[in-house]
């Protein structure tokens, strides 16, 4: 996918990049090759594949979710910024918060919103199950953001208690999604959460499987979740 098709196949879904925002994409690229020779950030660093499997598929979400209002979310392991990135790029009126345990990605993501200038966001360096608990951003947020960081059932637990009753966490996978849905109903409920919707589709030119699960949050998370760090990953709620 060439910058030009990355565009086309955006404004298709009525989302309209303006040059700034075409050239913000243009620093994002650059900056993430010339950082992935010091440190390893993406195995993905075809220019052609960046555009398709991070950039594109980040904003994926925004087809079935609305990021157009000054919504307050929180992306949980994103690695070097996907979804959140390429979501603010196109949407600036978002208020992102990053959450990452490696200290070395953090820096990228402080050094990356520098290049591109972007306002409201901030990157925390912490564990999600210790962030979860953190009583400045439990409960918190609008949306909650993961891309295929571990299986429904663990995700749950980590990204459900930073969202508030009323608010949204996004969950985008793989073609494993309804297998991971099957065995992470259970966690979903425990933490509050209901599936709204689930909408599949296939990735442009590579025609790779992807879902959309919009998780509503419906009620308060029970204090004793997210529980220490690594145990949902250990002991999944299923």
């Amino acid at each position: 996918m060439d910058t030009e098709q990355f565009v086309q196949l955006l404004a298709a879904k009525g989302i309209s990049l303006s040059p700034e925002q075409i050239q913000a994409y243009e620093t994002y690229y650059s900056t993430l090759v010339e950082w992935n020779e010091k440190m390893n950030l993406t195995a993905i660093t075809e220019k052609n594949e960046v555009y398709l499997k991070h950039f594109y598929d980040s904003i994926s979400a925004a087809f079935h979710y609305d990021f157009s209002k000054p919504l307050k979310i929180c992306d949980v392991g994103a690695g070097a910024g996907f979804p959140s990135i390429p979501l603010k790029i196109a949407f600036p009126n978002l208020h992102v918060t990053i959450v990452d345990s490696l200290n070395k990605r953090i820096g990228f993501l402080t050094h990356l919103a520098e290049v591109l200038k972007l306002d409201h966001v901030q990157f925390i360096h912490d564990r999600a199950e210790t962030f979860g608990q953190n009583k400045a951003h439990r409960e918190t947020y609008d949306v909650v953001t993961a891309r295929a960081v571990a299986r429904l059932s663990v995700l749950s637990e980590l990204c459900l208690p930073l969202v508030k009753v009323g608010g949204t966490f996004v969950a985008m996978k793989g073609s494993s999604a309804e297998e991971e849905l099957h065995a992470g109903k259970k966690a979903v409920s425990v933490m509050g959460g209901k599936l709204k919707h689930s909408h599949t589709f296939t990735l442009p030119e590579e025609e790779s499987e992807r879902n959309i699960l919009i998780i509503e949050k419906e009620k308060p998370t029970p204090k004793k979740y997210p529980r220490k760090p690594g145990t949902p990953n250990k002991s999944p709620i299923e």
